[in-house]
């Protein structure tokens, strides 16, 4: 088995088992690294993402299993009637507030790996009485829609887990219609990270190690053929988050903490599929 794929079947059996605690309310920390969190205690990465306004009408299940690192649906532009697709949809709480935003006569399609996320997720919308949304199996480097079929992509802290993200943003260009936009939440890197933190699977699964750096990641939407590309930084973490994070690895926290304090952050991704152009169009409609 190649390392893409060790990491990728690592990946699924430990969002698996998180989908799993989550049926039984327990909280995972950040983005699926170590064990259940201890009662009250807040994890840096996945604290304080959603509104109580924006839950209280969710399945506590579907709020338990999200292991994002930001609010994609409070930071994208989503309007009635659009169609959405949500790269690595977890447990549902992205998509099931962006139907909300869609309204009836929009659509929002769900896309993970995991049968349990997926299982968990559609259990989430049955509970939530959610008739707009259809859940998919498939990997993102892989998505199984028609070219030029969707509005708008978000994703939650899931772009970074995989080991080969030039294809994922591929593959959302391609679904993306003329126009349309990129809008995700992610971990992104400013500067060098230590080698060992790269190379950890429990890490990766934790959505640090396989984090891009900054401008690696704009140059990558944009070679994708993105345009408008930009960044945002929704929280920068600190020596003090770090030992939080790296608490249960074999890391030497007062040697990594100061390392690292200020490198990552989580980021809101934004880019645009750029519009058809008339020379491009091969419809006499298009070009009317």
């Amino acid at each position: 088995m190649s390392d893409a794929q060790t990491l990728k079947e690592e990946i699924k059996t430990r969002y698996g088992q998180a989908a799993l605690q989550a049926q039984r309310q327990e909280r995972r920390s950040c983005c699926g690294t170590g064990t259940v969190l201890e009662a009250g205690k807040l994890d840096p990465i996945t604290s304080h993402l959603y509104a109580d306004e924006e839950t209280a009408a969710l399945p506590e299940e579907a709020v338990h299993a999200s292991l994002g690192c930001g609010n994609p649906t409070a930071l994208a532009q989503i309007a009635p009637g659009e169609t959405v697709l949500d790269l690595g949809s977890g447990g549902g709480i992205d998509v099931l507030l962006s139907a909300r935003r869609v309204g009836p006569t929009g659509k929002v399609y769900g896309l993970d790996m995991t049968d349990e996320m997926l299982a968990l997720a559609r259990a989430n919308q049955a509970k939530a009485g959610v008739t707009n949304v259809e859940f998919l199996k498939g990997d993102i480097e892989h998505v199984p829609l028609p070219d030029n079929s969707v509005d708008l992509i978000i994703s939650n802290c899931v772009i970074n887990l995989s080991p080969d993200k030039d294809r994922v943003l591929a593959e959302a260009f391609r679904v993306l219609k003329p126009g349309g936009r990129l809008a995700v939440s992610d971990i992104v890197v400013r500067g060098e990270i230590p080698k060992e933190i790269q190379r950890s699977i429990e890490l990766w699964a934790g959505c640090v190690a396989g984090a891009l750096e900054e401008q690696e990641y704009i140059a990558k939407l944009e070679r994708a053929g993105f345009e408008r590309v930009s960044i945002e930084p929704t929280r920068v973490y600190t020596a003090a988050d770090a030992r939080d994070l790296f608490e249960g690895t074999d890391f030497d926290l007062n040697a990594i903490a100061p390392v690292i304090d200020g490198k990552f952050l989580s980021g809101f991704v934004r880019a645009t599929k750029p519009e058809a152009s008339p020379a491009a169009c091969c419809s006499p409609a298009c070009c009317s």
